[in-house]
């Protein structure tokens, strides 16, 4: 799953990195340290430019909405509750299939944030009081501190109570893509806790490598059967995870230090 992450690198490190061909500075965003389902989000992928004579596809950075709406909602309120699509249903489900096969994105984060109920805790659940645990929150990254590029689709939604000419009369949304937590030992694990991101949480965002990165965002790839393998998880032992404050829990904070590191999880309480 991904739920929240962090976006730290400003438009300019994407554009080199990705080998951005078209980007409008005054529609980039500033650095967000909290990203939260339904915020406006920074997006790599290759699609012709409208109205141009080439219609050769142009890799663009783009500003869409984290959330997919399906091309044949009748509405965009569900869209909170498609951030996420599934690997493994992708080319099934009506709502992620055609873009899976025509819009594909790349969703660059520096990490993302994972939440983790301590043992003795989730035994109080488990043992029916009816206080709810706090759940310890771990940020989780390359360990090489390299960018970490969340497979992504995209989807166009028309508004149709608005006019043509409305600047909201076109949607365009996304969804970050999971897999299955890694099972093997992190890069680089925390002192105290998980030992492996499949005991923070059993999904995690589909990682793509910068070898798979051209594949991927390449519109003239529309087989599913084709495109299965671009699926596969990346090589193990890439990722690493340390514990951050549960600050990082409550939207409304934001800024660099939810990044810190803690030397070991805050001791856990009821609220």
């Amino acid at each position: 799953m991904c739920g929240r992450y962090a976006a730290g690198r400003g438009p300019e490190d994407l554009v080199e990195l990705f080998g951005i061909e078209k980007w409008e500075p005054g529609e980039t965003l500033a650095p967000d340290w909290n990203v939260a389902p339904t915020k406006e989000v920074h997006v790599v992928l290759d699609r012709p430019v409208k109205d141009a004579a080439d219609r050769r596809p142009v890799r663009q950075l783009r500003v869409l909405k984290w959330g997919l709406v399906p091309s044949w909602a009748k509405s965009p309120e569900g869209a909170a509750r498609m951030i996420n699509a599934r690997s493994e249903t992708l080319a099934e489900k009506p709502s992620f299939k055609r873009p899976f096969a025509q819009r594909r994105c790349i969703i660059p984060a520096d990490g993302y944030y994972e939440w983790v109920t301590a043992h003795d805790e989730r035994e109080l659940e488990v043992e029916g009081k009816r206080k709810r645990a706090r759940k310890q929150p771990y940020f989780v990254l390359p360990a090489d501190g390299s960018v970490l590029a969340m497979a992504g689709i995209y989807e166009f939604w028309r508004d149709r109570t608005l006019p043509d000419e409305h600047p909201m009369a076109w949607w365009v949304t996304c969804s970050v893509i999971t897999t299955e937590a890694e099972t093997g030992p992190l890069a680089v694990a925390p002192a105290e806790g998980p030992g492996s991101l499949s005991e923070i949480h059993p999904r995690m965002p589909l990682m793509l490598t910068p070898d798979t990165w051209d594949p991927w965002l390449d519109p003239a790839r529309t087989d599913p059967e084709e495109l299965r393998h671009l699926l596969a998880p990346p090589p193990g032992g890439l990722m690493r995870a340390y514990p951050v404050s549960t600050a990082v829990s409550n939207v409304r904070n934001n800024g660099a230090e939810l990044l810190t590191e803690l030397a070991a999880p805050e001791e856990a309480t009821l609220f």
